[in-house]
């Protein structure tokens, strides 16, 4: 395992492994309270940590943010539709609706 200021599967990483990817992401946001929200703030202020992508990948924030395009943010829907799709684009994205 990297060497993470937290464990990915403990209390602030994944909630004992019971939540990943872009569910993590969202926990670090307060959707009254950040947006407008710029991408270069966050990754600043989350980009070393741990997130979980499936059982056995475990990547950075900034690692997921280095393939979005936005600046900037105006709402939690807005984040997590860029987010997602950039996200899908890296592979970080295992699961498929069948």
């Amino acid at each position: 395992m990297s060497d993470w200021p937290h464990d990915p599967d403990g209390d602030e990483g994944s909630e004992g492994r019971r939540k990943y990817g872009q569910a993590i992401l969202a926990k670090k946001i307060d959707e009254d309270e950040d947006f407008p929200l710029s991408q270069e703030e966050f990754v600043e202020e989350f980009g070393d940590e741990p997130i979980r992508i499936d059982y056995e990948t475990v990547v950075s924030v900034a690692d997921i943010f280095e393939n979005v395009d936005e600046e900037e943010f105006e709402d939690f829907p807005h984040f997590h539709r860029v987010v997602g799709q950039s996200m899908r684009d890296a592979g970080y994205w295992p699961y498929e609706l069948a």
